[in-house]
């Protein structure tokens, strides 16, 4: 079975709690995203792009509060996962690319884009544009040592970067000015978190 018809078939488009206006194709207990990730050779990644993050999270409501921060630009959305944030940037009238360089995560991009009636071109390469938006891309120590470099040369080019996260023990807050903090759910769990959005310093 394809990512796509996997996705289309066994997980379930709806709505975000704190952002109902946004559905996210989720798994449900009858899904079996377990068994199938393990049919795929991918027991051991974390399904990323089958849930809301909170720094996407974060970063959704940001934009939903302050929608001229990318209205009318190009928008990029970076380490894309489900596609949440670059939904919610194509909502607030952004032109939006999604980078993510997986491919179940691609094809849970496109499926959440169409079915949110929004376009979003997905790419396998992050390239030079207007504004950046990051969640959730420093969640590990290994992770956030790539990330935090390909973010600084995008700002260099002339992005605006923002990142979205849960103050994560592997954030580089000292290179990030803290712009506004959310109450949001992480990873479809039913408590909530403290999550932040960030400018990367120029």
């Amino acid at each position: 079975m394809s990512p796509q018809d996997f996705i289309r078939g066994r997980l379930v488009p709806e709505p975000l709690p704190f952002r109902p206006d946004i559905k996210l194709y989720r798994p449900t207990p009858r899904s079996g995203l377990t068994a199938w990730l393990a049919e795929q050779g991918r027991a051991e990644d974390p399904p990323y792009w089958a849930y809301a993050w909170a720094g996407g999270a974060a970063l959704a409501l940001h934009l939903r509060d302050n929608p001229y921060l990318v209205a009318g630009r190009n928008a990029l959305d970076f380490g894309a996962g489900s596609g949440l944030v670059g939904i919610a940037a194509a909502r607030a009238g952004a032109m939006v690319t999604a980078f993510e360089p997986d491919l179940i995560g691609r094809a849970a991009i496109a499926l959440n884009a169409a079915a949110n009636g929004v376009t979003i071109t997905i790419v396998e390469a992050p390239a030079a544009t207007e504004i950046v938006l990051a969640g959730d891309v420093f969640y590990d120590r290994d992770v956030a040592r790539r990330t935090l470099p390909a973010l600084r040369a995008l700002a260099s080019e002339g992005a605006t970067v923002l990142v979205g996260d849960p103050f994560r023990r592997d954030l580089p807050e000292a290179a990030l000015a803290l712009l506004a903090e959310y109450e949001v759910p992480d990873m479809g769990g039913a408590g909530l978190v403290r999550a932040g959005v960030f400018a990367l310093h120029p």
